[in-house]
């Protein structure tokens, strides 16, 4: 008789962007005169064309792909040469920070990776994550059967949460207790907020004591304006030794829909086998990707190493301004309100705390009846965003401006 993978079965809910799914359409096809006004600034989807250097190199990369000379059957799986070396010397080694070509691992998401990524670590490891947390990170663990059952507030055994509050800035402190792998996401998917330099210093120099390994994920980086915040866990003296660095192209130049992300692996990092004998992680990881995966296009990592040209950084530059100009309208409409408004200033994510005894899916109800607008609820994040939602900047600024209009609009 066939097994399942019985670990399917703890998750207990729909994973989040699915449910926001369901319910928008339902809301839609009951009343379909509203759905005519629906703004969605839930998912953190771009709206904007891809910028015109990744179109015009994708486009030569499709004329070569029609001749026999320039065709590209099968690719090397961990990216092309010449897109890994664009990533190490332009998001690092310009930068001053120590990565070779090969420590670059082209991937098609961010998303994909960091749940991949479990499948070089063992199932005996104490994980660390913060709280509220992008919903990835706790289902694939879930999925990979490291954690227990979960509780009524939905919280999961075996993992360790790490609270993120108004009161710490949604910072979280160390842990009290010892563990082995660590989830960072800055800027922060929902919540928006960034570390500082020195607090990164804190969980680097955690991480070494303990032997941990830091998952760092920096897939909005680009968007940090404050030339104080970090853009990579890199920057942080020992962090080689500790730290496993998460980026993609979709939120800076729009590949959401395109797939192109890509992961470092430095090659000093080092994890304990069963037997206590230190052995690096890098070739692991290289076997999986040589074993899982046949490699992102040749035609869209063309594109993606465009980003990286004159003309594709001032189109990234532009695309990023926009964004960050509709989350400033959107955080003063929201401040307008008399609401708590964080985030939306060195990320395109503004998180609202709502009014005091709403929950997050009453609010997100609320606003979607009301005011015809999608926004995420807080709680699906984790226990710590109950009463919080978050709305992204990702969107025309028409759609942005309208969205602020009816925030004011709203009985609050």
């Amino acid at each position: 008789m066939a097994q399942l993978n019985s670990n399917y079965l703890k998750l207990k809910a729909g994973y989040l962007f699915p449910e926001i799914g369901r319910r928008v359409k339902s809301f839609c096809d009951a009343n379909p005169e509203a759905a005519k006004r629906l703004i969605r600034c839930g998912i953190g989807d771009v709206t904007e064309p891809l910028p015109l250097a990744a179109r015009d190199a994708m486009h030569r990369a499709i004329d070569e792909m029609g001749t026999r000379e320039g065709f590209h059957g099968y690719g090397p799986e961990q990216g092309y040469e010449f897109l890994r070396r664009a990533i190490a010397e332009n998001d690092y080694r310009a930068k001053g920070l120590e990565v070779a070509d090969d420590e670059v691992f082209v991937s098609d998401g961010s998303k994909c990776d960091c749940g991949n990524i479990l499948d070089i670590f063992g199932h005996d490891n104490r994980i660390a994550l913060m709280d509220p947390v992008y919903p990835v990170y706790v289902d694939t663990n879930v999925m990979a059967g490291h954690t227990g059952e979960a509780d009524e507030s939905g919280r999961y055994g075996g993992l360790v949460y790490l609270p993120c509050t108004g009161e710490n800035g949604f910072v979280s402190a160390l842990p009290d207790e010892p563990v082995d792998l660590i989830y960072l996401c800055y800027p922060n998917n929902p919540t928006g907020a960034t570390a500082t330099r020195a607090q990164l210093e804190r969980w680097v120099a955690y991480a070494l004591e303990h032997e941990a390994v830091i998952l760092f994920d920096a897939a909005y980086e680009a968007y940090i304006r404050d030339a104080s915040v970090p853009h990579s866990i890199y920057e942080i003296p020992g962090a080689r030794k500790c730290a496993i660095e998460f980026r993609s192209f979709s939120k800076n130049g729009g590949f959401t829909g395109t797939r192109c992300a890509f992961t470092i692996v430095p090659h000093e990092l080092l994890c304990h086998t069963d037997g206590g004998e230190k052995k690096p992680l890098h070739p692991l990881w290289n076997r999986r990707f040589s074993t899982k995966f046949n490699g992102v296009s040749y035609i869209t990592q063309r594109g993606a190493e465009a980003l990286y040209s004159a003309e594709g950084r001032a189109q990234v530059a532009s695309l990023i301004d926009l964004y960050m100009g509709n989350a400033a309208i959107l955080r003063e409409a929201v401040a307008e309100c008399g609401l708590s408004v964080h985030g939306g200033e060195n990320a395109p994510y503004i998180w609202v705390r709502g009014p005091q005894g709403r929950t997050s899916w009453e609010l997100f109800d609320a606003i979607l009846g009301e005011a015809n607008v999608v926004v995420t609820p807080g709680s699906g994040f984790g226990l710590a965003g109950e009463g919080y939602f978050r709305i992204s900047a990702f969107n025309s600024r028409a759609n942005v401006e309208e969205v602020g209009r009816r925030f004011q609009a709203l009985r609050w």
